[in-house]
């Protein structure tokens, strides 16, 4: 099969490899799409991922598509059937299995490869993150339910109440989903920065009270201030994976205030906070990460329901063969999200 494989930071490349077969407990699927996500985008220009993978490997992590093949004991799967699979599955017995906090699971299953013909699912995956697709749900909806329950765990762990002011600081596909979960869901006032007219657009769509260019913008936090009675934001959301904007994002917070610095940064990074507004205005601080099996039902719930447009997040649809450029047009902030249709 025709597949990309991630050998360092942004080489990528398109080579035959042998097609999947399945072991006990596993399935493959043929992809119908694939989506593009900003984790990859990262992934690709950092040359790995301190978790999720180590070049060089299949990659890609967003897709859906039909079983073409069943591995010895797998039941309750048909051939035919059309599914979608998390990237990850929790070992269930660790300490933090344990505990239901299974994003913090030390012996997650990964499952990179999706940006391929086929794609196989490890056991684990198939035990507890497959889903079937509805039939009227198409592929590239479908595809996006693990950025999606990612953000769905982000914002349960956010404190937001109806009619909070939160502040949403990122315009990628997470934060314009963080935007459509806590304006469509929660009840919220969401203000939106990003640094692309078109994307802001789109978030106005999705629900935004308000949003701002931020290349425009002198200083983020005292505006946030002025449309906040001069308090600053209930919760404040960071959406980059770029340790300023995490000191900004806490800039942002009134007292009492729950800041979700849920973008991932360049490894050993760190950022520099405030220690008088962080114990005098008791902030809380919360990093949060991945996802999470109910948050993954839940994730695919909400898209098949069709309440809120996720389609204006895919940009495009292109072939496997057009992958690198892809990720060029990523880069440069072309597109949001690209289904790619092997």
């Amino acid at each position: 099969m025709l597949a990309a494989l991630l050998y360092g930071k942004e080489n990528l490349r398109l080579e035959t490899v042998a097609d999947p077969t399945p072991k006990k407990g596993e399935v493959v699927i043929q992809v119908e799409a694939a989506t593009t996500c900003g984790t990859d985008l990262k992934v690709w220009r950092r040359g790995g991922h301190a978790k999720m993978l180590k070049p060089p490997t299949l990659f890609g992590h967003e897709a859906a598509g039909q079983i073409v093949a069943i591995g010895e004991g797998v039941t309750g799967w048909q051939i035919g059937d059309r599914v979608v699979a998390n990237n990850s599955a929790p070992c269930m017995n660790c300490f933090f299995c344990q505990r239901q906090e299974y994003s913090l699971c030390p012996n997650l299953t990964w499952n990179n490869g999706t940006f391929a013909e086929y794609l196989k699912i490890p056991a684990p995956i198939v035990e507890h993150n497959l889903l079937p697709i509805p039939e009227d749900l198409p592929y590239e909806l479908a595809a996006m339910t693990e950025p999606l329950a990612c953000v769905l765990h982000g914002a349960a762990r956010s404190n937001v109440k109806p009619g909070d002011r939160v502040v949403v600081l990122g315009d990628g596909a997470i934060g314009l989903m963080f935007v459509a979960k806590l304006a469509h869901d929660l009840g919220a006032e969401v203000l939106l920065f990003g640094g692309n007219d078109d994307r802001l657009e789109i978030g106005q769509k999705l629900g935004a009270a308000q949003t701002f260019n931020y290349r425009q913008l002198p200083d983020i936090p005292t505006l946030v201030k002025e449309f906040t009675d001069g308090w600053g934001a209930d919760v404040v959301i960071e959406a980059t994976g770029l340790p300023s904007v995490w000191e900004t994002a806490i800039a942002c917070a009134r007292p009492g205030a729950t800041v979700n610095l849920f973008g991932g940064c360049p490894r050993d990074t760190t950022i520099t906070v405030n220690t008088e507004q962080l114990h005098y205005s008791e902030l809380t601080l919360k990093g949060v990460f991945h996802n999470t099996p109910e948050f993954v039902r839940a994730a695919l719930s909400l898209i098949a329901s069709r309440r809120i447009p996720f389609e204006l997040l895919i940009s495009e649809q292109r072939p496997l063969q057009d992958l690198e450029a892809v990720f060029c047009d990523m880069r440069s902030r072309k597109v949001i999200k690209v289904a790619m249709i092997p």
